[in-house]
């Protein structure tokens, strides 16, 4: 039985668009989560990055917002086959944050307020390609979105963009996340469709 819809039918895409294989195009944001979602405040945030070694880089909302930030402009797809093109997000690159640290890890596991994980190779999180966002379209992120930060890696399907993010640790080896221990695929690139192990 399927954790999760392996997908809804819709249309197709505008023309001049490039979809991934198995999507259909959205104009509103859906809205899919594990469980329920946390309400976390400005004064309650805080992201904690954790090497291997166990050292660890802390930042408050406030220290958040005062480091340089950047507006991406992506397109994103999700595992349950829909894809929105196109989408404004600002927020502070990882690159940034992973400035001073020092690590000889390949892999992170990101976690979130509210339980979720999500695993990644720490080479997708570097050179421009995620960001730890906290507005979107020009508005505060809404909650149900991750707000007030979640993590944005769009080169991958959408799960592994954790909402609502807290944290992520540096590891020499990789570990499944919440999504990857039901069976998604480890990775999750849209376009060699992977969205379960042995894609």
């Amino acid at each position: 039985m399927a954790i999760i819809s392996r997908g809804f039918h819709g249309r197709r895409p505008d023309p001049g668009r490039k979809l991934p294989p198995g999507q259909y195009e959205v104009h509103d944001f859906p809205v899919l989560s594990a469980g329920p979602t946390p309400h976390v405040t400005h004064d309650e945030w805080e992201f904690t990055l954790t090497t291997e070694t166990g050292a660890r880089h802390t930042w408050d909302w406030a220290q958040l917002m005062a480091m340089p930030a950047e507006t991406p402009t992506v397109d994103l797809h999700c595992v349950t086959k829909w894809s929105k093109f196109g989408t404004h997000w600002e927020g502070v690159s990882l690159d940034s944050l992973m400035e001073d640290v020092e690590t000889a890890a390949d892999f992170a596991l990101v976690h979130s307020y509210g339980g979720y994980s999500t695993n990644l190779p720490l080479e997708d999180l570097l050179d421009g390609k995620a960001w730890i966002a906290h507005r979107y379209d020009g508005e505060e992120l809404a909650p149900e979105h991750g707000g007030p930060a979640r993590l944005l890696v769009p080169h991958l399907y959408l799960w592994k963009s954790a909402k609502w993010v807290r944290g992520i640790e540096l590891l020499l080896d990789d570990e499944p996340g919440f999504w990857e221990g039901l069976g998604y695929h480890s990775y999750g690139d849209p376009w060699r469709e992977q969205r379960y192990q042995g894609d």
